[in-house]
């Protein structure tokens, strides 16, 4: 090798190491997909393959449906749209305590499009604790869990999705806890989720945070628009409610099992009508930066992206209650955005 060719050489590995380097920066400072959560309860909706190409053209990456829809996962065939699917509530009962079911569930939905499909999650169970159905998720969670390893499909990390009433106290957010009624499940299920090495899933919502309690909530506060700190908690400070709300859950988690457990943010949104302070501008603030947000983690976490799904792609005409939950969408179901937004981290 002459000493020109052993230069030039040593310039390639250089500059593909510096790449490297400044691709792991990148990552490392928050850049990250965004997803946007695909419900169906709509009778004017598009087709499935529609929906997907509309991801595809506004670089959506990932993907929440809500049960194992037959179109859409025949559509996501070779999209390389990451998907997280669900398994809804009411089958939690069978799915728990029959493990054929699951290994049914498995054969039937996944199996077949795999790896063309890039399942993500198996979100075990919505919003279902505390309810009827949380006695059934921890075998759920195992009985699929065991369902995957057979298919020889174990890569594809379950998990359960929860929402912010499983805490019994939210504030200060170092002090965050489970209340009595979901601990009970909770402190079996986070830590088989965890033993997986996969994340705990949460629906977020300042907006329902903000509605409830306007008096002592300011509109800047949920909407991430306060100019300045509004709570302190120790050393740290929280200039947004997201972040109050989402440290608060680490901090209930990590009673649980301790700091090594991610949280996804499997839900959040802002309705743009139907009710209190659901108006397109405040949807629209709400959401853009949100995206830009979750890619500098937490008071708690700083500088560790959280993963997150926008709630939702579409209006939807047939979910009930009428009013703000009709209103979440990004998009009108012709496809015409309700407004502008960027949905790339």
């Amino acid at each position: 090798m002459t000493a020109s060719t052993e230069s030039g050489c040593l310039s390639k590995v250089a500059t593909m190491l510096l790449i490297g380097a400044l691709m792991g920066s990148f990552e490392r400072s928050g850049a990250q997909s965004i997803g946007v959560c695909y419900g169906t309860l709509g009778d004017n909706l598009p087709s499935a393959r529609e929906v997907v190409d509309l991801y595809k053209s506004r670089n959506i990456q990932r993907m929440r449906i809500y049960d194992p829809n037959q179109a859409a996962l025949e559509a996501l065939r070779g999209s390389n749209i990451e998907l997280t699917v669900g398994i809804p509530n009411d089958q939690l009962q069978e799915m728990g305590t029959n493990p054929s079911y699951a290994n049914a569930w498995v054969d039937r939905h996944i199996r077949p499009y795999w790896p063309s499909v890039r399942f993500r999650y198996i979100a075990v169970g919505n919003e279902a604790i505390p309810g009827p159905n949380a006695q059934y998720i921890l075998n759920a969670l195992q009985n699929m869990y065991n369902a995957l390893v057979r298919a020889g499909v174990d890569q594809i990390k379950i998990s359960t999705a929860i929402h912010m009433a499983v805490l019994g106290n939210s504030y200060p957010p170092s002090q965050g806890s489970f209340s009595a009624e979901a601990a009970q499940h909770l402190n079996s299920i986070i830590p088989f989720i965890n033993s997986q090495q996969a994340p705990l899933l949460a629906n977020v919502y300042t907006y329902f945070g903000y509605v409830g309690n306007p008096n002592d909530i300011s509109l800047s506060y949920a909407l991430f628009t306060s100019p300045t700190v509004v709570s302190e908690d120790g050393s740290l400070q929280y200039q947004n409610l997201f972040d109050a709300m989402v440290d608060a859950l680490y901090s209930a988690v990590e009673r649980v099992v301790g700091t090594n457990m991610e949280i996804v943010i499997s839900e959040s949104g802002w309705p743009s009508a139907g009710g209190f302070a659901a108006t397109i501008d405040n949807a629209q603030t709400y959401n853009a930066k949100l995206i830009r947000h979750v890619g500098r983690g937490t008071p708690k976490r700083p500088g560790k992206p959280i993963e997150t799904y926008i709630f939702a792609m579409f209006n939807e005409n047939q979910k009930q209650p009428p009013g703000i939950e009709r209103n979440f969408g990004l998009f009108h179901p012709s496809k015409e955005p309700v407004y502008d937004i960027n949905l790339t981290a």
